[in-house]
């Protein structure tokens, strides 16, 4: 009896639960309050229909962060009997917690295989909060294997989903923001992070440890240690609380990694050994490879080569067991056939829509034709409707000839705007350029006035006699001149720059300093095009190599590559941006560096990168990008040159021009240039 009363229990609440508008959702270990012990009576006490279905499937997920085998056994016991008793739900929910364990051991490639299961079985009954549910899972998985782009893109269509079913996605928001922790994007996390902590709060009394936990990890990539320390403490105790092993050990190794940023290792290693004490048992592989790998740095910090290089062999191997190529590779066939069905299923709501279209013009054509055979049989007076063809021609003709003189104006005024465009066009670009002219030429103004007034109190001194502040206010002066020594020079070095640029190579190669080279070049490049259009922007970053210094190039030519190369990456970032994806930031980086060459090994190189988010190019014309007049461009917008005289230019210069791509991806140009024409 007392069995059977908590179960009705926990199905009101269930219930009412349900009923309320919004609603948040209950996916996850800390909405469910019923423990393990009452369930498993419950379970022996049930009959063979719908609702033991659903006690194996709770009992599956409850198991899942602590012992995810058993919580295998129930989820397989749950996909059985739903077979049995072809109760399509209860077979979805068998495959989605199954998913889970196999995510909590570190069997990614079959979690996304039992994921997508679920997906199929949810879409047939059209089951759009469990498919939320799916959405929010595959995530996770695509998450751990670090391919966050995929696993942003599914959390932000759960969060859609479960809005447009006003149910508070709180599990959705939390997920979206440890991607983002991940990617380094720490306002985004914590913005996301913060909202699913204010609904747990309000729902829940704030008792998920896994919202702190977080907090405390982007509090320690922002160096703020003791604010992370403060939230590690209040995710241990809830975790603790609610017997959840998988969070524990991720806050013993957050508490690790906090310890070793400090450089205090004595801890850094007793909280990771901690890990592997009392929670390897708990097949979270991916908590004690974390673990394997902040001991070996431990203990490299510490110079204990023994111990070093056994949690290196021992990360090394943990990892090859998560991460093998066979997994990898079934991950990627899963994602592509995924992605292939999505694009079937588009097609086919495509041929819908096409022939909803021919149907209806072919109704349209019916009763046009009905409407013919009315007007043929009202029409049987030849000399009436011989007159009243001969108006309607007449009108015809007036009509066509006020068209035609409508079409001559419009081109006419189409000519006019396209040159007051390409004048437009021309101040933008001026203007641009003397934006990079500008911030030079203000220091030199400025200090030129500062200097005046300070040879006018040097006279004032002298005159005095005070020989010590006259020889203050001249080194001040020698100072101040100095200062516009350097900006004259810079500005003179942005004109000289241009100047390059815009005339016919010397042929003659020069001491060259590339960073600046490079930077220069972006900032022209990012003017001009903002001068043309001044809806384009993009994110433009560098990470140059100061060690490099001066190497002997032929400037002007090298500038040429570089600015075609930063020119085609600002125009496909802004045809991605263009095309209308959500939440797509455009990023153009530029970056150089020395690369060593092998052991043993001649010819250091320096390399030059330009790498863009955009489209990427396609595979199939990735072999022809470096021929003359190629383009991918639309006609009218490439000459088809700008790649293959670059080529042509880099390999005159004894380097490389090579690309790496992605379709949907993006772009990334690399020139190598060797280290032996280094001044």
């Amino acid at each position: 009896m007392k069995y059977c009363l908590t179960f009705l229990l926990f199905m009101f609440f269930q219930f009412l639960g349900n009923a309320q508008k919004p609603r948040i959702d209950a996916i996850e270990v800390t909405a469910l309050d019923m423990n393990v012990d009452s369930l498993e009576m419950l379970l022996q006490r049930s009959n063979e229909d719908t609702a033991k279905v659903n006690l194996l499937n709770q009992l599956s997920w409850r198991y899942t962060f602590n012992q995810p085998q058993t919580g295998l056994k129930y989820s397989d016991q749950a996909l059985q009997l739903s077979k049995k008793l072809n109760y399509s739900r209860g077979t979805g929910n068998a495959f989605i917690y199954s998913a889970w364990c196999l995510w909590a051991e570190g069997n990614y490639s079959a979690s996304l295989r039992q994921a997508l299961k679920a997906l199929y079985e949810f879409e047939r009954i059209e089951d759009f909060e469990r498919i939320a549910w799916v959405h929010i899972t595959m995530a996770h998985t695509y998450r751990e294997i670090s391919d966050y782009n995929k696993a942003l893109n599914y959390a932000l269509r759960s969060i859609k989903t479960y809005d447009s079913l006003n149910i508070l996605p709180r599990f959705s928001i939390a997920v979206a923001g440890s991607i983002y922790e991940k990617q380094n994007e720490l306002d985004s996390a914590l913005a996301y992070i913060r909202k699913a902590r204010k609904l747990d709060e309000q729902h829940y009394n704030g008792q998920w440890g896994w919202l702190p936990l977080l907090l405390g990890n982007i509090a320690t990539k922002q160096k703020d240690y003791e604010t992370a320390m403060t939230y590690y403490r209040i995710a241990l105790p809830l975790a603790v609380n609610k017997n959840i092993k998988k969070d524990i050990v991720d806050i013993y190794n957050s508490l690790a990694t906090l310890y070793l940023k400090k450089n205090n290792l004595d801890s850094c290693i007793f909280f990771s050994n901690e890990v592997l004490s009392k929670w390897q048992s708990t097949s979270y592989q991916k908590g004690v490879l974390e673990a394997y790998n902040i001991l070996a740095e431990a203990y490299r910090s510490k110079n204990e080569k023994d111990s070093t290089i056994k949690y290196l062999l021992l990360s090394s191997e943990l990892n090859k067991k998560l991460f093998d190529q066979d997994k990898q590779r079934e991950i990627l066939n899963l994602t592509f056939n995924e992605e292939a069905r999505q694009e079937e299923i588009l097609a086919e709501r495509q041929k819908f829509r096409t022939q909803l279209k021919m149907y209806f013009v072919f109704g349209i054509g019916v009763v046009l034709l009905i409407i013919a055979v009315l007007l043929w049989r009202n029409n049987l007076h030849r000399k009436k409707a011989y007159l009243l063809l001969q108006k309607q021609k007449k009108e015809t003709d007036l009509q066509k000839t006020m068209v035609e003189q409508t079409l001559s104006d419009l081109r006419s005024t189409q000519t006019q705007l396209i040159q007051s465009e390409k004048m437009a066009s021309l101040g933008e670009l001026t203007a641009g350029i003397a934006h990079e002219i500008q911030n030079p030429l203000n220091f030199v103004n400025n200090f030129s006035d500062v200097n005046s007034e300070l040879a006018d109190e040097l006279q004032q001194e002298a005159d005095k006699g005070n020989l010590d502040e006259v020889k203050a206010i001249a080194k001040d002066i020698r100072e101040n001149e100095q200062k516009i020594n350097h900006h004259g020079k810079r500005a003179d070095a942005i004109v000289k720059g241009m100047l390059q640029h815009s005339r016919t190579s010397s042929g003659q190669k020069e001491s060259t300093d590339i960073n600046a080279l490079a930077d220069e070049y972006l900032r022209l490049a990012y003017h001009g095009l903002r001068a043309k259009d001044k809806s384009f922007n993009t994110t433009m970053k560098t990470d140059f190599d100061e060690s490099i210094g001066n190497i002997s190039i032929i400037p002007q030519d090298i500038g040429r590559v570089i600015l075609n190369l930063i020119n085609n990456a600002f125009y496909a970032v802004d045809e991605k941006m263009k095309s209308g994806i959500e939440n797509y930031e455009p990023i153009v980086t530029v970056s150089t560096k020395t690369v060593k060459p092998p052991s043993g090994g001649l010819g250091a190189k320096v390399e030059i990168k330009v790498k863009d988010n955009g489209n990427g190019i396609p595979q199939k014309v990735l072999d022809k990008i470096f021929q003359p007049f190629f383009t991918t461009k639309p006609t009218g917008k490439g000459t088809g040159l700008g790649l293959s005289l670059s080529y042509d230019i880099v390999k005159a210069h004894g380097g490389d021009l090579k690309v790496n791509t992605k379709e949907s991806e993006g772009s990334e140009f690399i020139i190598d240039l060797p280290l032996s024409k280094v001044l």
